[in-house]
């Protein structure tokens, strides 16, 4: 049997920008992405917590530092900077992985700094 959990999650991120021009995905500093382990074109779940919306897409690497939370593409249709969004990855693991398992959780300020974390 397996099961899938939360694996990396970054609560409260305050959008940062918005370019409908761009392919698609969310753009998040490396470093935040980092510390939650959330790679590059990893998948993910993304909630408005404004808008309600809830919506797919995948990870790409801003410059670390500056606490980029940027919507890409059509996800720019649903948030505006200033925003507030949760952001979650998800993985399967079997019942003695889940065990042991513990997210990777941090929260944001609306600077997007981490003020608290759990692992």
């Amino acid at each position: 049997m397996s099961v899938c959990l939360l694996k990396s999650k970054i609560h409260r991120a305050a959008v940062t920008g918005a370019s409908l021009d761009y392919e698609g995905s969310l753009t998040i500093a490396s470093d935040l992405a980092e510390r939650v382990n959330l790679l590059p074109y990893e998948r993910i779940l993304v909630s408005n917590m404004a808008e309600g919306q809830r919506f797919e897409t995948y990870v790409i690497y801003g410059p670390a530092g500056s606490g980029a939370i940027e919507l890409n593409g059509a996800a720019a249709h649903l948030g505006k900077p200033g925003d507030r969004i949760t952001i979650m990855s998800f993985s399967w693991l079997s019942a003695e992985e889940a065990a042991r398992h513990k997210p990777r959780v941090i929260v944001v300020d609306e600077k997007n700094t981490p003020i608290r974390e759990s692992y």
